[in-house]
């Protein structure tokens, strides 16, 4: 069982639910404390229902998907996306369809299944996937980048910003000329994935031992749209709600 809030909205729901069942409909007892339990438990249940299987709210804690995602966006990841996974096991139950190159994802941590990372995914299995002097090659298929401009953070000085384009999915990237990212040729296994952060110097991903490669039912879903932003340090940025992650 992964315990995090959604484990912990469970087991308030259920006690909700059978606080209800049992003093209102077995024992017939007429308690304040009864009713709230009735009047609360189906609010709660639609709310775990909807976070386990539509969409579930998330918040970005580093800057590895810069500039796609900054530190303190507060995204929606469509959980139906690609499995409908059972909630508190994470098993898949059912698949809609499988995830495509240049797909956001959202997925549990290799290492730690109760920590959950966010990055673009860039191979599938069986592909071969080489990362060298900041150039990234698909199955010996170069992936083109084109400068676009300098990025104005203090936080990520001297990156500049480029245009990219995978499986017809266009984005951009943080390449940092004084930074070197881990390189590398790698094959992806069956049964996982190989992904990336965009902002590709400065990220912890499928180049390294851990996580590695994801595997598929490690995948939670795919990163719809920021609903809020605030990393508690600044003002919130008004501009990046409801833009759609692309």
């Amino acid at each position: 069982m992964i315990f995090d809030f959604q484990t912990i909205l469970f087991f308030i729901t259920l006690f909700l639910g059978l606080s209800w069942l049992i003093g209102k409909q077995i024992l017939k007892k007429d308690s304040e404390f009864y009713e709230v339990c009735g009047a609360m438990f189906p609010i709660l249940l639609l709310i775990f229902l909807f976070r386990s299987f539509a969409y579930e709210p998330f918040r970005i804690p580093s800057a590895s998907m810069m500039p796609t995602l900054e530190r303190g966006d507060f995204i929606l990841v469509n959980k139906y996306a690609f499995n409908i996974r059972m909630p508190l096991t994470g098993k898949t139950i059912f698949t809609n369809k499988e995830p495509k190159r240049g797909d956001v994802v959202v997925f549990d941590f290799p290492c730690d299944r109760d920590i959950k990372y966010i990055k673009r995914l860039i191979g599938l299995p069986g592909d071969e996937i080489a990362y060298r002097n900041k150039q990234l090659t698909i199955n010996g298929e170069s992936i083109i980048s084109s400068y676009d401009s300098v990025f104005k953070d203090p936080k990520q000085y001297g990156s500049h910003v480029y245009d990219e384009a995978i499986n017809g999915i266009d984005h951009q990237l943080l390449l940092t000329p004084s930074r070197r990212g881990r390189e590398g040729v790698y094959t992806v296994p069956e049964g996982a994935y190989f992904v990336m952060g965009d902002n590709r110097d400065n990220s912890t991903d499928s180049r390294f031992d851990c996580p590695g490669f994801v595997p598929t039912d490690h995948i939670v879903g795919s990163a719809t749209r920021i609903w809020f932003n605030w990393d508690f340090s600044t003002m919130p940025k008004w501009k990046r709600i409801g833009d759609k992650i692309k």
